[in-house]
């Protein structure tokens, strides 16, 4: 008895008189990446790391080295400087000089010139050649529709009417379009106003 309360059996069957698994399942998380829950969305995720540890063989030897100023990133800078010497000893070769060349005979060769015509005896007509004259031979028409080697135009020829086989022949013997009487469209489409003063 609890104050005025006192026990009395419930109607229907309460889950706390049943013994269960209790909370030993749970929900998978909506955070993290890791057993996210499937059927929710998805946020993106970062992951914090340490420090890398320390790489016992190093690339350079640190800055306990002292880097001259004159070191950059693209190589080492060296002002211009200049040094006083003595004359280099030329050894003399003999080569042809410019004298012992013919130019003369390589232009033809080398450089553009203009024609060069000589003149000379006239030859002797020892065989004189007895050929046809251009009056002998017949050249092919190049007019007309029948042409050899050329291109004939489009030739066009006139003659009178054919009595058969014209538009206005009547082979059926059938009325025509204008034969029949014409119906109003107002018959077989819808009415259009008609408007009247």
């Amino acid at each position: 008895w609890v104050g005025t309360w006192k026990p009395h059996r419930p109607r229907g069957p309460v889950m706390a008189q049943f013994t269960g698994p209790g909370p030993k399942y749970s929900i998978p998380g909506t955070t993290g990446y890791l057993k996210h829950d499937p059927t929710k969305k998805q946020a993106p995720a970062y992951s914090f790391s340490g420090a890398k540890p320390p790489v016992k063989e190093g690339c350079s030897p640190g800055p306990c080295y002292y880097v001259e100023p004159s070191v950059t990133k693209t190589g080492k800078y060296v002002a211009p400087g200049y040094v006083m010497s003595g004359r280099p000893k030329v050894t003399v070769e003999v080569t042809p000089g410019p004298g012992d060349y013919f130019l003369e005979k390589s232009k033809k060769h080398i450089y553009k010139c203009a024609p060069a015509h000589s003149m000379s005896f006239r030859p002797n007509m020892a065989s004189v050649d007895i050929t046809p004259g251009p009056g002998d031979y017949t050249i092919p028409r190049v007019l007309g529709p029948n042409t050899a080697y050329t291109t004939a135009s489009p030739c066009y020829s006139m003659r009178w009417r054919t009595k058969f086989g014209l538009f206005e022949e009547d082979l059926c013997k059938t009325p025509g379009p204008a034969a029949y009487r014409k119906t109003e469209l107002d018959v077989y489409k819808p009415r259009a106003p008609k408007y009247t003063m």
